[in-house]
């Protein structure tokens, strides 16, 4: 716990029941303000253009072949009993 933080609730002991109420009241109205755009979920759209391409050094359409083809040769090997 922050030295703030202690404090603030050693402070707050000093309140009285009513005025520690306000006081949770305010705290709790100001995180609601400070997280009015936060809830909002993120849309796809959004994170366009934020990692670099080709992303990990590979082209998306040569990954997508590359793993299909790892897969059949993989379920091959399977079929055959060499795995």
């Amino acid at each position: 716990m922050s030295p703030l933080l202690q404090d603030l609730l050693q402070q707050a002991e000093q309140l009285s029941y009513e005025e520690r109420l306000e006081l949770i009241r305010g705290v709790a109205q100001g995180l609601k303000k400070s997280q009015v755009g936060v809830r909002a979920k993120p849309r796809w759209s959004d994170l366009k253009g934020m990692a670099p391409y080709p992303m990990m050094g590979e082209d998306a359409q040569e990954w997508v072949t590359r793993t299909r083809r790892e897969g059949d040769e993989h379920r091959e090997r399977v079929l055959r009993g060499e795995v």
